[in-house]
């Protein structure tokens, strides 16, 4: 079993700040970072560090060389990432305060050059059974998913950010929703976690949905049951990988089979790990590090 992550490749600009910048203010920084990133290519590194057969797909700028040797580095093949010359690599400047929460402006840039005959060029490349991720920081969104449930991929989509956009998307094709409150309450409606589960659940009745809740935890819908995991509480450094490092390492746990509290609790020590560190990328742990954090918890 593959999974082919279809995602962004970005470069963060990572500003430590006092505060987020207000209209009309100009404020300094008390230092910069630059990190790979991307909610796309976090959550490739977040799959390949649990364990998963991984495959990004892609574009790139020249400028983007340091995505790549990261992917590799997570264990990731990047041979379905295209360097185009003509156009600049993604990028994210991020805002991060002293509590560990952060801002992100996102440019596009390569990311939205994806071709149709390079989305069928990589998928002929996989097949029944396999998982393809996606996210909405590229285009071609439509095609991919339309091509993927012809074939039987199994889709698993995190619609953020969330636009008007992706309400036109094929969204009864999606096997998997792994989306926060405000996503959530955007596609199913409601106000409160139970209203939005309720209302996704009857908006996608074939699609399973995980609902991340920031500090209240996480809820899981797998079809039949719901089940409910509370964060692992640690000292906030940085959240910006928290939720794609949850998506990686909740995905890679259900392609094992492995039941649906168990999936969530996985993914909950991992994301508590990311957001104790600096980083996006650099965030994310290895499968032996969440064993050693789940095996201190008992």
């Amino acid at each position: 079993m593959k999974f082919l992550n279809f995602g962004s490749l970005n470069l963060d600009f990572v500003y430590d700040v006092e505060h987020f910048v207000r209209p009309g203010e100009t404020i300094s920084s008390a230092a910069l970072n630059t990190f790979s990133g991307g909610k796309g290519l976090n959550q490739s590194v977040a799959l390949s560090r649990a364990g998963a057969q991984t495959y990004h797909g892609g574009c790139i700028g020249k400028d983007g060389q340091i995505l790549l040797d990261g992917l590799r580095a997570a264990g990731a093949d990047v041979s379905f990432v295209r360097v185009l010359k003509s156009c600049r690599t993604g990028h994210a400047i991020i805002q991060v305060d002293p509590s560990g929460q952060n801002c992100i402006l996102l440019f596009g840039g390569c990311n939205q050059e994806i071709t149709h005959e390079e989305i069928d060029r990589v998928l002929s490349r996989f097949g029944a059974g396999d998982f393809l991720l996606l996210q909405n920081e590229i285009n071609g969104l439509e095609q991919l998913m339309e091509k993927a449930a012809e074939k039987g991929i199994r889709i698993a989509f995190n619609p953020s950010p969330i636009d008007g956009k992706i309400s036109q998307l094929p969204l009864e094709k999606v096997e998997f929703f792994l989306l926060n409150e405000i996503e959530g309450a955007a596609l199913g409606g409601g106000n409160r976690p139970e209203e939005i589960l309720e209302g996704l659940k009857k908006r996608y009745p074939k699609a399973k949905i995980v609902l991340t809740l920031g500090k209240e935890g996480a809820l899981y819908f797998d079809g039949e049951k719901t089940f409910f995991q509370p964060i692992f509480p640690v000292k906030a450094m940085d959240t910006t990988a928290a939720g794609d490092t949850f998506t990686g390492y909740f995905l890679e746990a259900v392609s094992r089979g492995l039941p649906g509290d168990v999936c969530l609790k996985r993914a909950a020590a991992a994301s508590a790990i990311a957001v104790s560190r600096k980083g996006a990328s650099p965030s994310i742990p290895d499968g032996a590090e969440v064993d050693a954090f789940l095996s201190e918890q008992k």
